[in-house]
């Protein structure tokens, strides 16, 4: 179809510990066009967890967080360790988070946080099955209260735009297609 664009250049304009840098590259389009000081963010990858119970009840969080207004529904999410596999990142900040493990695990893949910008990669999961065998572990700073949800109840929120956060809208949506898709059964 089309070429990539092709990076020439990067200089480090900001560096701001492990969560974030702002580079500027210097990129070359396919057709020899050159643009000097394209912003490219970045911060680290990151999973996202639709987490459903071996009785079918979503397994989410109402939290606050500092860049949306209010309360939100919320998957399970947390920042991939250095050389850590996306999948056992997943598993491991479920158990941290909630306490809960499953059996059953599909991935969606990763996408792309900003298509121009850069700004991490999100690894998308649905664990069905789960149950809880611990107590949560989690050191997260936002308040946060662990909810378990009916599937109406999801829905319901998705469509309310409940999810304020688009990849956790993203996830949730994909998942109810999944199970859609395939009849599946939740445990």
């Amino acid at each position: 179809m089309s070429q990539d664009w092709k990076t020439t250049n990067k200089r480090t304009v900001l560096q701001n510990g492990k969560f974030l840098t702002v580079e500027y590259h210097t990129v070359e389009l396919p057709d020899g066009t050159v643009i000097e000081d394209w912003s490219w963010v970045i911060t680290p990858d990151f999973i996202n967890v639709v987490i459903i119970d071996e009785d079918g009840r979503f397994v989410l969080f109402r939290q606050t967080k500092y860049g949306i207004e209010g309360d939100s529904l919320a998957t399970v999410g947390g920042y991939i360790e250095d050389n850590e596999d996306p999948l056992a990142a997943a598993k491991r900040e479920m158990l941290e988070e909630t306490g809960y493990e499953a059996p059953n695990w599909i991935s969606f893949g990763s996408f792309r946080v900003d298509a121009n910008r850069g700004a991490g990669m999100a690894y998308a999961y649905l664990a069905t099955g789960a149950k809880k065998v611990t107590e949560p572990d989690a050191d997260d700073l936002e308040e946060q209260e662990l909810v378990l949800l009916s599937r109406s109840e999801v829905e319901t929120a998705l469509f309310k735009g409940e999810f304020k956060v688009l990849p956790w809208t993203g996830l949730v949506a994909l998942s109810l297609l999944h199970l859609d898709k395939n009849n599946a059964r939740y445990s």
